[in-house]
């Protein structure tokens, strides 16, 4: 994710990082060039383009941009989404740290807790498609084999909460407690699965980046006879503005990755370690991560 001051006139105008340009630009690029290859044609042939009239692209472009801020506002919903369940996370899980401290034995605690970075760890790992167990095992004990490590981490802390219960070391209603916090977790973790694995409708995408290069490549063919050599300068903002849209929207609609505008998921796991270690008692806590040249990851 960026994290910088507003940059000023220059900063808007050159800014790189984090911005949609460097992905975006061999497609300006080339979408520039044909239309300089048009207002040629157009130079050398003028009766060529005596009919073509820019009243349908002023038609196509006005319905292409309602449509794509729906696509758009779908994508950052998706995003949105994504940090309130992560910022659910962090309430869940510092709400067991209080609910814990009454465990007299510090070991089982120590237990818990531990358990809960692992379960902070592995989700990320989850969403990320990497090796969830290798990032949960330093934490918590688990089988490498289990269809799901993260849940697998709530069914053994909750194991573990029910057996406190039926042994009479924390009261029915203290038990009550913990699980719906471990069940908070479980809807945390569902919300952020289900926003992984249910994309956009691809026909939706789909007919929205046909409909982008369609638009970009035919747009010059109405602007050639009005406009003349200025048409390449209108046609790259044109383009620049429907392709980095598009992109943008690509970007949002998975948050948990490792794009500069995706959720700072390392971060917001770092936070929560270092709350966890500083409820076992550590005083040596890992640094909190900060942005890198305005990224934090």
């Amino acid at each position: 994710m960026i994290v910088r001051p507003k940059p000023k006139l220059l900063g808007i105008l050159f800014s790189l990082k984090g911005s949609i340009a460097k992905r975006i630009a061999m497609r300006s690029l080339m979408v520039t060039l044909l239309a300089s290859v048009i207002v040629l044609v157009e130079t050398l042939h003028p009766a060529y383009f005596s009919k073509v009239n820019a009243t349908p692209f002023t038609l196509l472009g006005l319905s292409l941009s309602i449509f794509m801020s729906f696509r758009n506002n779908a994508c950052y919903d998706r995003w949105w989404e994504g940090r309130k369940q992560l910022g659910q996370m962090i309430i869940e899980i510092r709400s067991l740290i209080r609910e814990t401290q009454v465990l007299h034995d510090p070991a089982e605690r120590a237990g818990v807790l531990r358990g809960l970075c692992g379960f902070a760890h592995g989700l990320v790992a989850h969403l990320r498609r990497e090796d969830e167990a290798r990032v949960i095992q330093p934490w918590i004990a688990v089988d490498p084999g289990h269809p799901n490590l993260p849940d697998s981490v709530l069914q053994t802390i909750g194991a573990r909460c029910s057996g406190w219960a039926e042994q009479g070391r924390i009261s029915d209603w203290r038990y009550t407690q913990l699980e719906s916090r471990l069940v908070g977790l479980s809807q945390v973790q569902a919300a952020c699965e289900r926003i992984k694995s249910t994309p956009l409708p691809f026909p939706y995408t789909l007919l929205l980046h046909r409909t982008i290069y369609l638009f970009c490549i035919l747009l010059p063919f109405a602007m050639a006879e009005p406009l003349g050599w200025l048409t390449p300068l209108f046609t790259a903002i044109v383009s620049y503005t429907f392709f980095g849209l598009d992109a943008i929207g690509d970007d949002l609609e998975d948050p948990f990755g490792f794009d500069e505008n995706d959720l700072p998921c390392d971060a917001i796991v770092r936070t929560l370690e270092r709350e966890i270690l500083a409820a076992l008692g550590e005083t040596h806590l890992p640094p909190a991560l900060e942005p890198m040249d305005y990224v934090l990851t």
